[in-house]
């Protein structure tokens, strides 16, 4: 069974900066591709971003392009989401998932398997 777990949400200001962590198991984690989710109090969880297994391809909605940053470690079994200026909207929890493909930055929520239990982020004006 795959597990993931999301660190390093917490509580910033409007311009301000957070870097979560995701920490996976099992010995596979470089075959597949991994995604950042987030979802708001209301509204449906959407992709903040995703990343092919190898890291060489990205992805990212549009409401975070030039401000987020997806990596990865695959010695470590670890993806980062870098986040800066940050805003009030990008108030959510954040979910770290996997896929069940390889080559591609996915975007589609239901295609993503695994997901973690959430780190929340809260961004104040």
């Amino acid at each position: 069974q795959v597990q993931l777990v999301e660190s390093g949400g917490g509580s910033v200001q409007a311009g301000g900066s957070l870097r979560l962590s995701c920490a996976a198991s099992g010995r596979t984690f470089s075959w597949y591709a991994m995604g950042w989710f987030r979802q708001a109090p209301g509204k449906e969880r959407e992709l903040a971003a995703a990343i092919s297994n190898n890291g060489g391809r990205t992805a990212y909605a549009d409401s975070v392009k030039g401000r987020f940053t997806i990596s990865r470690d695959n010695a470590k079994n670890m993806v980062y989401l870098q986040m800066n200026s940050l805003k009030p909207e990008d108030t959510a929890v954040y979910y770290c998932a996997r896929h069940g493909s390889s080559g591609n930055p996915y975007m589609a929520v239901r295609e993503y398997i695994y997901w973690g239990q959430g780190t929340q982020v809260t961004v104040s004006s």
